[in-house]
């Protein structure tokens, strides 16, 4: 009976184990590039760069979305939008009451013409809606090639992030949004300054906002996609104007860096656990050193945490051998 009862507790602890590890990464490979996350209505959404047109996969769980078929969304034929399709991103804008997509696209050939672009959802539920073009975003003041459209949220306010060149070096832009495809004169809030962000070339992109505690974070990819340097830098709203570059810091050092055989981690976004108790981060890794910036590389996502004073701590990527929890 003794035995019998050891038997029954290890076979328990055994499922606890499972059930503790219930998926590994990379959720998605190939083509798991410029990765989006968002958590509605019970089910996790991930948009990714698949280059010619724009896809959806949702699950209730981590390893549900992990198995799932991506559905094809969107695809252009539009000679200025058609091709060099990237980092789409779904977003929630509360005065239409719909979702929106975020994406960079441009024409065939060159990498030359890429601009902002969004896509306007029918309905309130992601998976069902029918999916039409809303527009280009022109920004006007600085109507040029722009790239990794985001959404910052500050109070009732949204402001448009992205990244663009000014001269040699790409660089951080905001702008304030009067609608959900209209924006205001942009400012530059960030550009290459420290060693880490101009390997290979000098770089800031992929902004993604995050908030914790009152207090307002920019995550965004520095140095070149294409060698050893690409990784994760931070921007903090210390000012009171978003608008204002003098408003924005930097930290001096990375946040999010290889490890663990996860090269040059980059281009992420956030999402938050059903019961929003958590917040994960979903980023592109390379299984190589150095990198490249196609479709070889996968997404990853993990939790992270918050030091006392409500700053963000994003750890160090995870093994592919881990096996990781599912959000609660």
């Amino acid at each position: 009976m003794r035995l019998l009862g050891l038997a029954v507790a290890a076979l328990s602890f055994a499922s606890q184990i499972l059930s503790a590890a219930a998926f590994t990464n990379p959720i998605k490979d190939p083509n798991g590039s410029d990765p989006f996350m968002v958590f509605h209505e019970g089910y996790y959404y991930l948009m990714s760069t698949t280059w010619t047109d724009l896809q959806i996969s949702r699950g209730a769980t981590i390893q549900e979305l992990k198995d799932s078929t991506p559905k094809v969304i969107w695809t252009d034929t539009s000679a200025d939008r058609c091709c060099n399709v990237w980092a789409p991103e779904i977003h929630w804008m509360p005065d239409e009451g719909a979702w929106f997509i975020y994406y960079s696209a441009g024409t065939a050939d060159t990498l030359d013409n890429q601009r902002l672009h969004v896509l306007k959802g029918s309905s309130n539920i992601i998976w069902d809606s029918e999916w039409s073009y809303a527009g280009r975003i022109v920004i006007p003041n600085r109507d040029v090639w722009a790239i990794d459209g985001s959404v910052l949220v500050i109070g009732d306010n949204r402001y448009l992030t992205y990244s663009s060149w000014d001269g040699d070096y790409q660089c951080l832009w905001i702008s304030a949004m009067t609608s959900a495809t209209e924006v205001g004169d942009t400012v530059k809030i960030a550009s290459p300054t420290y060693d880490w962000e101009m390997v290979g070339t000098y770089v800031n992109e992929g902004p993604a906002g995050l908030y914790n505690a009152g207090r307002t974070f920019i995550v965004y990819s520095a140095s070149g996609c294409d060698g050893t340097g690409y990784k994760l830098g931070l921007l903090e709203l210390t000012g009171s104007d978003p608008g204002s570059a003098s408003s924005w810091t930097k930290s001096s050092t990375p946040v999010f860096t290889s490890a663990n055989g996860n090269y040059q981690p980059g281009h992420n976004g956030f999402f938050s656990s059903a019961s929003g108790t958590q917040t994960w981060i979903v980023y592109h890794a390379n299984s190589a050193s150095p990198g490249a910036c196609d479709g070889s590389r996968f997404t990853n996502v993990q939790q992270i945490s918050f030091r006392s004073d409500g700053y963000p701590d994003l750890g160090s990527p995870l093994a592919l051998t881990d096996g990781l929890a599912e959000p609660v």
